[in-house]
């Protein structure tokens, strides 16, 4: 167990702020606001990313990366460290930012938590264990992955367990992939996540909401932006760098539709809205995941109040712990 869920009876280390929001809802500038609001009352806090893809390095423009101007502002954690060529586990991830919200927490730093993915958040804060991994029966897998297609795949973990497939989209290759590992490793796998119960010490969750409508519009603006920015510039240099050996940066959102129209499958004009449409079915996924977790305290994304009431909500005038 990792220091920080050890606090002392009637002691806790300090908070661990949790943001967390659909796409293109502020969660980005909003840490920083906080980090700022928090250093100017005498409270160092830092930004611990927990989008899986901002760990890429060259992944900037459709990752809506911080800017370098943002990045010195406040110091953040696990932003630009992998490869394209390298995949991000969610099990690396979780040991990676439990580390850094150790270190900060032992220093007098408050960690801010920031990310759209409740698969990365949830096992980063609750208790959440992932079974092993066998390279040779994942690479099995992949392969019959990429000889018959996630569809056809997504038949054969159907036959095998079909609970584990009722749980898993047909289009998800990466996600199926991985069920066949571990039902071939364990003899069973669960598509659901666990039971909302924190792993570490004084966690404070907060999120941003955003009505559907104006989601949408947002997100329209930002790939707008991403295009008129240089997407297809970057996506270019990043197929120099090894792009599409990247099983995991290869897939994300914007990047596989800019790869599908430099290859000719689709128009520049297609991949663009095909990253909207993309982006908005991610966004709902993402609402629908955080609705179920009654842990949250929601705020309307874009009040300028928001930083100050997450400060105040996490009640740093309480005792706390250096671990």
């Amino acid at each position: 167990m990792p220091p920080e869920a050890q606090a002392r009876p009637g002691d806790e280390p300090l908070p661990l702020a949790v943001l967390i929001g659909p796409t293109a809802s502020g969660k980005s500038a909003l840490a920083i606001e906080l980090a700022e609001l928090l250093a100017a009352r005498g409270q160092p806090a830092e930004v611990v990313n927990a989008d899986s893809m901002l760990v890429y390095r060259g992944m900037d423009i459709g990752t809506a990366k911080p800017t370098p101007a943002e990045l010195a502002r406040v110091p953040h954690h696990l932003v630009d460290i992998m490869d394209v060529t390298q995949t991000a586990s969610v099990a690396e991830y979780q040991t990676m930012a439990r580390q850094v919200i150790a270190e900060l927490r032992s220093t007098g730093v408050l960690p801010i938590l920031v990310g759209g993915s409740s698969l990365y958040i949830r096992a980063i804060v609750d208790r959440f264990d992932f079974p092993g991994t066998d390279p040779a029966i994942r690479r099995k897998w992949q392969a019959e992955l990429d000889r018959i297609g996630a569809p056809a795949l997504h038949r054969v973990l159907a036959e095998r367990h079909p609970l584990a497939a009722a749980g898993i989209l047909p289009g998800n290759g990466r996600r199926i992939v991985r069920a066949l590992e571990v039902i071939e490793l364990t003899g069973d796998f669960s598509p659901q996540l666990p039971e909302h119960s924190h792993a570490l010490a004084n966690v404070r969750q907060f999120g941003l909401q955003l009505e559907r409508g104006q989601m949408d519009t947002r997100i329209a603006t930002r790939v707008d932006r991403m295009w008129q920015a240089g997407l297809v510039d970057e996506v270019r240099a990043l197929v120099a760098r090894g792009l599409r050996e990247g099983r995991t940066a290869s897939r994300a959102l914007g990047y596989q539709q800019v790869l599908a129209f430099l290859d000719g499958e689709i128009t520049e004009e297609q991949a663009r809205q095909s990253t909207i449409d993309g982006t908005r079915r991610f966004a709902r996924k993402q609402l629908g995941w955080f609705a179920r977790d009654p842990r949250i305290r929601w705020l309307p994304a874009g009040s300028p109040d928001a930083a100050a009431t997450i400060a105040s909500g996490l009640d740093l005038d309480r005792p706390a712990v250096r671990d």
